[in-house]
């Protein structure tokens, strides 16, 4: 079968719409949804071992994959009782975690939830105490409470300060290549108003789910506004009274699936959560509570 010869202008014609559909792009292909990974610590200061070396094989027996150390006692000293000042027991820390395989998750000023951020003079150098060693141990997040006199509901009139404040240390986090974790008494909402407040990725939010479920907001829908990026750490735990498999107002399943919604994963560190007629029990409560969220969040 022969071909009519194609005129000048449909050769042209035909040339151009192949070379138009040559430079379009090709179709995106779907991007590999991560692979989203849960690690679980504890708490040195609530398994009863703030800043001992013994929390960390406690950690191990209880069956954790870290642990968070408290940066020690504040009151009314200039920055913390920190045994973590001395280089030879930071070295016995990092030592002994490496031989047990346990990570340090994080550093937490546990100081600042009955002492206030907004008014103690001395409160750069106590966060810059707590970024030196967090430098020094390789720990990339820090936890900072704002605490009860640092509840923005109650005392609106600090928040001046407290933004201010938390602009230095995020230029303190920002040099160090660190992130501050902040707790507040604010909804999710108001936790996102308060980072763009104080614009500094550096400052992030450290999430307790007992916060949302003591006030009777939907835990679910605040992990949702905040989002991924705005969140460096959680507090996988609620108040005392009993472990979390048994939690009716926690539901550990949907948690699992809103926070693969959002794309987040990290470190889960267990707070509370104990069995309130055996609260002293550290190896019992926790084990407890450390092996449900690995079954959780550990498994497909």
């Amino acid at each position: 079968m022969s071909y009519p010869p194609l005129s000048r202008r449909n050769f042209l014609r035909t040339s151009s719409l192949l070379t138009a559909g040559l430079l379009l792009p090709w179709p995106a292909l779907p991007a590999a949804r991560k692979k989203l990974t849960y690690k679980v610590a504890v708490v040195d200061l609530m398994i009863l071992k703030r800043q001992k070396l013994g929390a960390l094989p406690l950690a191990k027996e209880i069956g954790a994959d870290g642990v968070e150390i408290d940066m020690g006692g504040l009151g009314q000293r200039d920055t913390f009782d920190s045994k973590l000042a001395d280089p030879a027991m930071r070295q016995e820390f990092l030592d002994k975690a490496r031989e047990l395989n346990l990570e340090i998750c994080s550093l937490a000023m546990t100081g600042f939830y009955a002492q206030s951020f907004a008014t103690r003079p001395t409160y750069q150098r106590m966060v810059q105490d707590c970024i030196d060693t967090m430098k020094a141990m390789n720990v990339k997040v820090g936890f900072l409470p704002l605490g009860t006199q640092g509840d923005l509901r109650k005392n609106p009139e600090l928040r001046p300060a407290i933004v201010e404040r938390l602009k230095v240390v995020g230029q303190m986090a920002k040099k160090a290549n660190v992130i501050i974790g902040i707790e507040t008494a604010l909804d999710a909402q108001g936790e996102v108003d308060l980072l763009r407040e104080i614009g500094s990725k550096h400052i992030q939010i450290y999430f307790n789910f007992s916060n949302p479920l003591k006030e009777g907001r939907d835990l679910c829908q605040e992990l949702r506004v905040l989002g991924r990026k705005r969140i460096c750490q959680m507090h996988a735990t609620d108040e005392d009274g009993v472990w979390l498999q048994n939690n009716t107002r926690l539901d550990m399943q949907k948690v699992k699936q809103t926070l693969a919604e959002i794309g987040w994963d990290g470190w889960l560190v267990v707070e509370r959560s104990r069995d309130a007629n055996d609260a002293r029990n550290v190896k019992k409560n926790f084990g407890a509570n450390t092996a449900y969220l690995k079954s959780v969040f550990q498994t497909s």
